[in-house]
């Protein structure tokens, strides 16, 4: 028996109970509708000129029907006599080369054929100004030399940083359409400031480029649209810190705190910029972003298919697993920490060779009065939060509460 076993073997795995948790969710039933009906109301589709260029800005999360929303607008757009094409509009994403970002706009089911436009991705932008700090702004000379410009993006809280505005249509058209230039220099000075930069970089992009109005959607609890508002471009200064405060309302979270362990099965860039939202699991990058569960230790086990090997966001684990490790294109991750400045994002946990060793290293380095007691939560991703598995301590808990139903026995933990 080497060291390693010696320390772990005997520490206690829980029984797992699983949990279904149930959330304020409004849903959209017909979101092609919903999408005619936010153009309507917005009055906005008046601004598009017959033979009119217009790129539709979609960036790189993971923005529910995405692909249903922008065939809209695209269809919207060419009822009104204009000529759409789909610009890429992520920063740094997609290892901020234009293959790159065409490719994560494919695993999104954003395609020339399914949007019904050609999709023009270049990461060629020009300065368009500077802040009285010095700091340059840059815009996608795409997006500078088409005739109108509309920018469809979900508004939800970020997860490195607090404002009026946050992750949105405002980020969006600073960094965004900024590609990784304007990305870089929007995350310069830290996250300290991005809730004041991005603000101010967006009026100097919007003072340039003919952004007419954008699209924005809020999901519910679940990753499905809750609403979808166009906003005049002129409105977006005071429409998005609404739609910000409303989307918060909206959001999921784990309905036990404090916890001992977390185990999230699978981080990725497709689940959060952050690989796991820290607004679920309460572990933040920065010290600008604050909230969520009280978690002692983070155990990470693998990365999704989807991130393409993007490991950003695990240095916010405690441990991870050997299969992570290969799992991870390190370079892609690098790519982000460096542009956003926040190397913690990047920085490898103790790594254990299986999953069971990783959570065992988890509980026996979590501190708790009694490991036979473990509170323990686990879940797939911080996307799926509806059925999650709790530990046999965790249940007189779950119980009582009103928004947790209760699946089924104690069962002897899963590996997969």
């Amino acid at each position: 028996m080497d060291i390693m076993e010696q320390l772990l073997n005997h520490i206690p795995l829980p029984r797992m109970v699983e949990v279904k948790q149930t959330f304020h969710a409004p849903e959209i039933a017909d979101v092609p509708a919903a999408v005619r009906e936010a153009l309507a109301q917005a009055d906005v589709l008046n601004r598009i000129a017959a033979g009119d260029r217009v790129a539709v800005a979609v960036g790189s999360r993971g923005v529910a029907d995405i692909a249903l929303i922008t065939r809209e607008v695209v269809r919207a757009v060419k009822m009104a006599g204009g000529q759409p094409f789909i610009l890429p509009a992520m920063g740094s994403h997609g290892g901020a080369t234009a293959e790159g970002q065409l490719e994560v706009l494919e695993q999104l089911g954003v395609t020339s054929a399914t949007v019904e436009a050609p999709i023009h991705a270049e990461m060629d932008v020009i300065e368009v100004g500077r802040l009285p700090n010095g700091l340059p702004v840059y815009t996608s000379r795409l997006a500078l030399e088409a005739d109108k410009v509309i920018v469809i993006n979900r508004v939800k809280p970020h997860t490195a940083f607090r404002g009026p505005v946050e992750s949105g249509l405002t980020k969006m058209i600073t960094i965004g359409l900024g590609k990784q230039k304007g990305a870089d220099s929007a995350h310069a000075y830290s996250f300290k400031y991005m809730a004041e930069h991005i603000v101010e970089m967006a009026k100097v992009v919007l003072s340039k480029v003919p952004v007419i109005f954008g699209l924005a959607t809020i999901e519910n609890a679940y990753d499905r649209p809750a609403r979808i508002v166009a906003v005049p471009s002129e409105r977006l200064a005071v429409e998005e810190p609404k739609l910000l405060l409303e989307a918060k309302r909206l959001m999921p979270s784990i309905l036990f705190d404090p916890i001992d362990v977390l185990v999230v099965d699978e981080i990725g860039k497709n689940i959060s910029g952050d690989g796991m939202d820290p607004n679920i699991t309460g572990r933040y990058g920065t010290p600008y972003a604050s909230g969520g569960p009280a978690v002692t230790r983070i155990a990470v086990l693998g990365l999704t298919e989807q991130t393409h090997g993007n490991a950003n966001g695990i240095g916010l684990a405690d441990i991870t697993t050997s299969r992570a490790i290969k799992q991870m294109d390190a370079a892609k991750g690098y790519v982000n920490a460096l542009t956003s400045t926040v190397l913690e994002m990047v920085k490898i946990p103790l790594v254990l060779d299986t999953d069971e060793g990783a959570i065992r290293a988890a509980i026996k380095t979590c501190n708790c009065m009694d490991m036979n007691h473990v509170r323990l939560v686990r879940i797939k991703n911080t996307l799926d939060l509806k059925h999650i598995w709790i530990s046999e301590s965790l249940l007189p808990e779950a119980l009582e509460k009103p928004n947790v139903e209760v699946l089924g026995q104690p069962v002897a933990m899963k590996f997969f």
